[in-house]
């Protein structure tokens, strides 16, 4: 599980209401997934238990009721 000590967090690149790409590879999907997000207060980045670096993002493209995403090892796209 993720670990939501604020010291473990990454220091956040993004400001509220920023717009941008992200790509991931999903495990649970067996590809690479490119989104556009949105940063806002939800939003968070950490690293986790095995080191790598987490963002969570709202999910401009989500087509389901929770629109917030994790994506691990993730690149932001220009």
């Amino acid at each position: 599980m993720f670990n939501n000590e604020r010291n473990n967090t990454m220091d956040e690149p993004f400001k509220i209401d920023m717009y941008f790409n992200i790509r991931w590879y999903a495990k649970k999907h067996s590809k690479t997934i490119t989104r556009r997000a949105k940063w806002d207060e939800k939003c968070r980045t950490w690293i986790d238990q095995k080191g790598n670096p987490c963002l969570c993002f709202y999910d401009r493209d989500a087509d389901t009721k929770n629109k917030y995403r994790t994506a691990v090892n993730y690149e932001v796209l220009a």
